[in-house]
């Protein structure tokens, strides 16, 4: 199998899988909200395929795709979302908290921006013990008007560390045009020059120019040339969250967005007996997962462990 049908087959399977959790949550089978990232998927796909099984990687809440690109299953991701013993965290972080060490993918993050300097900490530990890894911090748009952006990128230059801070920009920071609010037009890449970092604004949808532009970077980092800066355009198909229609969303825009889907653009460049058999593979993987999920018992310890309440004495 190519890399390009490998790369559309994973695509293929987080689609799935992102439509399942959407199915689940309005058969009311999914605890607490989901964010799903149906439209990005190239961004997650073709930096994974980038980096080394090593490599560290931080995402934010809507992070199913980066879980799965690192090599997470369909099922232990539903699991998860449907609080069972069988999910990721073991039910104990729902859809907005997905980790998976095994892959080094080290935690989606609700709180906005909070991530970024997690990955500069991972970046400076790999630098001081010499094992040539790198970081990679996924963020939105809306979190390049957080203060945690800057004093991250601002220290991974000081320190010129292995970090790789990846922008998915997709218009919207939750229900506001992030352009309605910044002062530039591309809120990642023209900051970057503030802290003399490299910088390139990349079509996110096409996954074989995301992969290019990663590796780019992955090599400078690991070659002690520091940090890069890149601005993924891409675009969400759904609403910031479930409960959000998006109407705020110009059709025009949808359709225009809708017409530049990443698996539509890697698909018109496999034979369509590939694609079908792809399609058809990634179908089955995730439809056994949704049974395996829904059959799996609830996750029982998922109160255990998350609070030590030594009464109010502690507080005063």
């Amino acid at each position: 199998m190519n890399d390009l049908l490998r790369m559309y087959e994973l695509m293929a399977v987080i689609r799935r899988t992102e439509k399942a959790a959407y199915d689940l949550f309005m058969a009311g089978l999914v605890k607490g909200t989901t964010h799903l990232a149906s439209g990005q998927e190239a961004v997650a796909v073709g930096a994974s395929e980038a980096l080394r099984d090593d490599d560290y990687t931080f995402a934010t809440y809507r992070g199913h795709h980066h879980t799965i690109a690192r090599g997470a299953t369909p099922e232990a991701c539903l699991a998860e979302l449907m609080s069972k013993a069988t999910g990721l965290c073991g039910g104990k972080g729902g859809s907005m908290h997905l980790t998976y060490a095994a892959g080094n993918m080290l935690g989606s993050y609700a709180i906005v921006g909070s991530h970024l300097p997690m990955a500069v900490g991972a970046a400076w530990s790999a630098q001081l013990r010499g094992s040539e890894q790198i970081a990679v911090a996924f963020f939105g748009d809306g979190a390049t008007n957080i203060g945690a952006f800057h004093e991250a990128l601002n220290l991974a230059a000081v320190w010129k560390l292995p970090v790789v801070f990846v922008c998915e920009n997709n218009l919207y920071m939750e229900y506001t045009p992030i352009a309605s609010v910044t002062a530039v037009a591309n809120p990642a890449a023209d900051r970057a020059c503030a802290y003399n970092l490299p910088a390139s604004i990349v079509d996110g949808n096409d996954v074989l120019v995301v992969r290019s532009a990663v590796r780019e970077a992955a090599a400078r980092a690991r070659d002690g040339g520091g940090p890069t800066v890149l601005e993924m355009q891409t675009y969400r198909h759904f609403g910031h969250s479930r409960t959000d229609p998006a109407t705020y969303r110009p059709s025009w825009e949808v359709e225009e967005w809708l017409s530049r889907d990443p698996l539509t653009i890697a698909a018109a460049q496999l034979s369509k007996e590939d694609v079908a058999a792809a399609d058809a593979r990634a179908e089955k993987v995730v439809a056994e997962a949704v049974e395996a999920a829904k059959a799996a018992p609830p996750a029982e310890g998922a109160l255990t462990d998350v609070w030590a309440d030594g009464s109010s004495t502690w507080r005063t």
